[in-house]
């Protein structure tokens, strides 16, 4: 094989992986929080993975300590990733289709078109990047629609759990946008998530041992099995391809796993957990990820900076 071929080979394993690896992500979550409630298990996950990659990271000499300003800062960034985006998600998915979630999850990066020119102030958003957001809010309305028509609708507890998605996902957005902030040449970025993973696992035990959750927790094989998937092919084999990817592909490129892994997410949720795919499953779906698309390859003035902020994990999402 030449050098050419191998690094062709290199570039589709590494998106597979991605595109793979993170849609399941939601499946796992589901399966996960059936037995161990969402707190206890964001806790448990994000503290293993994160110890593990600190513990690799200065194995191989990079630099894992850091100030107390550049330590608080990438504390508040976990708590809004990890916590605010990922624990909300796992809460969730006790009432929604992994797949469902994954959809409206989606909308991430309408959040990040609308956060980066708040907050960093270097684009406007473009007529294409407006429509998008037009469109993604169709989407999201097509998706939640069963649940909006129905009677009783304050009463429903699957549509609030839909709606604390939204919420999720702006803080997952909005952590994402600070991180690309108070990003320094000095920190090292695989340390630096490792530090992430810590802080927000400690705020999830904190938050489970207030809540009692660990008198709720079930320990199952199927429990602790999802819990091991989620540290290993989520946070390090997935989160390893992603950074890699970023410094082997144009970020643009890497961006397309916005509207990748709802699809891969919706499928494994209707092939293992038998999750019904609805017209408006489809429909919603089908124009959320246009709303992605737009939003991903709205040009940006002067700058790439808004497909670099769009190509941070949705999944966490690490």
């Amino acid at each position: 094989m030449t050098t050419t071929q191998s690094s062709r080979f290199a570039l589709i394993l590494a998106f597979a992986l991605v595109y793979f690896f993170w849609g399941s992500t939601y499946l796992a979550i589901d399966i996960a929080v059936e037995h161990i409630p969402p707190a206890l298990m964001c806790g448990v996950r994000f503290t293993i993975a994160g110890a593990f990659m600190l513990a690799f990271c200065g194995w191989r000499g990079k630099r894992i300590v850091y100030s107390a300003t550049q330590l608080a800062e990438m504390a508040v960034v976990g708590v809004l990733l990890l916590m605010g985006g990922n624990l909300t998600l796992s809460y969730a998915e006790r009432h929604v289709a992994s797949g469902l979630a994954a959809l409206i999850v989606a909308i991430t990066p309408l959040w990040f078109l609308v956060l980066d020119s708040l907050l960093l102030g270097h684009h406007r958003i473009s007529s294409r990047g407006k429509c998008g957001l037009a469109l993604g809010i169709v989407g999201l309305t097509v998706l939640l629609w069963p649940d909006l028509k129905s009677p009783g609708t304050l009463d429903r507890v699957q549509l609030w759990a839909s709606l604390s998605l939204i919420g999720g996902s702006f803080s997952w957005a909005l952590g994402s946008v600070l991180a690309k902030k108070w990003k320094s040449p000095e920190v090292d970025a695989f340390s630096a998530t490792a530090w992430e993973m810590i802080f927000a696992g400690f705020a999830n035990f904190a938050f489970a041992f207030a809540r009692s959750e660990q008198l709720e927790v079930q320990w199952s094989i199927r429990g602790i099995s999802s819990v091991a998937y989620l540290i290993v092919c989520g946070s390090w084999i997935g989160y390893t391809a992603y950074i890699w990817l970023l410094g082997h592909a144009p970020t643009s490129k890497v961006s397309t796993y916005a509207y990748v892994n709802p699809v891969v997410a919706v499928f494994l949720g209707w092939l293992v957990l038998h999750e019904p795919i609805t017209v408006y499953i489809l429909s919603g779906s089908a124009i959320v990820v246009a709303s992605v698309v737009l939003v991903t390859s709205a040009e940006v003035t002067g700058t790439e900076r808004l497909q670099e902020v769009a190509a941070a994990p949705v999944d966490q999402r690490a």
